[in-house]
């Protein structure tokens, strides 16, 4: 289990952890690592996950997750890729020109960028220019990271989160690390694929946006759109545990969730919500 901050509770709550005792196993080996993390492997588990044979899995997880489906558009799913990738009927995003939202439902922790352009998560230091190989980041001194982590029972859809245009996007091959606790040797950030857009938005500025795969995780799949308003659809994760990041300046989170990022927990977020406010 995992401690999470729940914002509409106001109280630490405990998530399940999904695979923990199979993740455990699988890193304590470094050839099981090595074998489960090669994308050969994700490809051949969306083969199967996209196939009618998936489709028993459905109705067991919607029971063992508590997901409420009544919120979610009806329809017959073809396979439990399908499902994963379903859509929401209504998505209320937080319209105020200056307030920042959260692109995903999922749970978030933030971490300044200091002076020298780095940042720590998880007992590892990153710099931008690792994670983004070559990019120049020097605008993002003293900015912020917020990291997004998708769990398979969330929404795996994610959203633009201002009006704005597209400047630039870049894919980085990788490995397909877990984004839980068991992969905690490894900079998983460095070490996975993921891609990126530097997006110029009209009331938030310049922002680094990154998807980043993860366990058994086949694709990332986004739209090819080179302007885009707040709240529309940029893209989604096929079936696996994924994450989002975004890069950004002058940005003030908001308390509640900076005082649990500085305690190492996350934040429960629906996709559209504040999250903070624009200095």
């Amino acid at each position: 289990m995992t401690s999470i901050y729940d914002r509409k509770q106001k109280k630490i709550i405990s998530v399940k952890h999904f695979g923990g005792k199979a993740l455990g196993i699988i890193y304590r080996s470094r050839i099981l690592t090595w074998i489960v993390t090669c994308s050969f492997v994700s490809f051949l588990y969306g083969l199967y996950q996209g196939s009618f044979l998936s489709r028993g899995k459905i109705q067991k997880f919607i029971l063992e997750n508590r997901i409420s489906m009544e919120k979610y558009e009806k329809k017959e799913y073809s396979s439990f890729t399908d499902f994963f990738i379903r859509k929401l009927k209504k998505i209320s995003f937080d319209s105020h020109p200056k307030h920042l939202t959260s692109p995903v439902e999922g749970y978030l922790l933030c971490y300044p960028v200091s002076s020298d352009l780095s940042f720590s998560v998880k007992n590892h230091l990153y710099t931008l220019d690792e994670l983004l190989e070559g990019e120049d980041v020097s605008s993002y001194q003293k900015g912020m990271v917020f990291v997004f982590r998708l769990v398979l029972s969330n929404y795996h859809r994610f959203h633009y989160i201002d009006d704005g245009k597209r400047i630039k996007r870049k894919v980085i091959p990788g490995r397909l690390h877990t984004m839980s606790d068991s992969s905690k040797n490894y900079k998983i950030f460095k070490e996975n694929y993921r891609e990126y857009s530097i997006l110029k938005t009209n009331n938030l500025g310049e922002m680094i946006y990154m998807e980043v795969g993860a366990l058994l995780v086949g694709k990332i799949h986004n739209h090819d759109l080179d302007s885009f308003q707040r709240g529309e659809e940029k893209g989604y994760f096929l079936p696996g545990g994924s994450t989002v990041i975004l890069i950004m300046n002058h940005v003030q989170v908001d308390s509640d969730i900076l005082k649990y990022s500085q305690k190492g927990i996350e934040t429960k977020v629906d996709v559209g919500e504040r999250i903070g406010v624009l200095k």
